[in-house]
């Protein structure tokens, strides 16, 4: 049992590595959503990573985040990490791990190469000494709603070069890079960047992190993992499992006003896209 304190992500990295397998990371809004998530992690007995993204800050507040998932990991017998997901700014990375985090993620992605260095490394310093995990990301993730061209694309895509500079120059656990995958669903075949992630790998020392992983091909994500992919970023899927399950039984039965016989059954719907997610990463089994 872990009930005092959630793990630390790099450790769940760190085993992940050693099995060549990925740690699923999702997203949580709600005590609904969080209760399919680690329901699922018992169920599959596998490693996994809740994550506070500024809309579920916003939405739940810090506290009540925190609370909801430290209640949760206390009731599992299997290893739960709580990672800020896209943290604008040093001051909420610390925020977070004041209310107990274990991971945080500082996304300087948007801002030139030798300022995202300079901010992350001043998270790693604080968080490392407090034994958290960090994520720093480079080259910029495009959104669904993003209208881009080829040339802009590329643009964004994380040069390895700069990846290994910004590794070794900062001491992150994980490097989030982009490598083609995109927040919210595809408009068509996703096509990942298989050749810039191998590249990644060789010149980078720590565990890659795959943003966006949501509409993406089961053969892709296997492709990913095969070549150092550990942590892989899921939400959108879940969240439209979660509302369409609602929706239907709010179509079927209009008059029905008990929020527990609609959220509960969109509650179980979720849970089984968590397990099989963790089947296909390969983290089933592995707590």
């Amino acid at each position: 049992m872990f009930p005092l304190a959630f793990v630390p992500a790099h450790e769940l990295m760190a085993d992940a590595e050693r099995g060549n397998y990925a740690v699923g990371a999702f997203n949580v809004n709600n005590m609904e959503i969080l209760q399919a998530i680690v329901a699922a992690a018992k169920e599959e007995r596998s490693p996994v990573i809740l994550q506070a993204s500024q809309g579920a800050i916003k939405y739940a507040g810090i506290n009540y985040i925190t609370a909801l998932a430290r209640v949760a990991a206390s009731e599992v017998d299997v290893p739960v990490a709580l990672h800020l997901d896209h943290g604008p700014s040093f001051e909420q990375a610390m925020e977070c791990i004041r209310h107990g985090f274990s991971s945080v993620m500082y996304d300087g992605s948007h801002l030139p190469l030798e300022e995202n260095i300079a901010i992350t490394r001043q998270v790693v310093e604080a968080a490392h000494a407090v034994g958290v995990s960090v994520e720093g990301e480079i080259g910029r993730l495009v959104g669904i709603e993003d209208n881009i061209q080829v040339s802009e694309l590329e643009g964004a895509l994380t040069d390895p070069d700069e990846a290994k500079k910004f590794v070794e120059e900062t001491g992150i656990d994980m490097v989030a890079v982009a490598i083609g995958s995109r927040h919210g669903f595809y408009k068509g075949e996703p096509k990942l960047d298989f050749d810039r992630l191998e590249a990644i790998r060789e010149r980078v020392n720590v565990p890659i992190v795959l943003h966006g992983g949501s509409g993406i091909p089961e053969s892709h994500i296997r492709r990913a993992i095969e070549l150092g992919v550990r942590k892989i970023n899921i939400d959108t899927e879940l969240r439209d499992v979660f509302v369409r399950t609602a929706r239907g039984i709010m179509d079927e039965k209009p008059d029905e006003i008990d929020p527990r016989k609609i959220l509960g059954p969109a509650r179980e719907q979720m849970k089984e896209k968590v397990k099989e997610k963790m089947r296909l990463f390969g983290s089933s089994g592995r707590a």
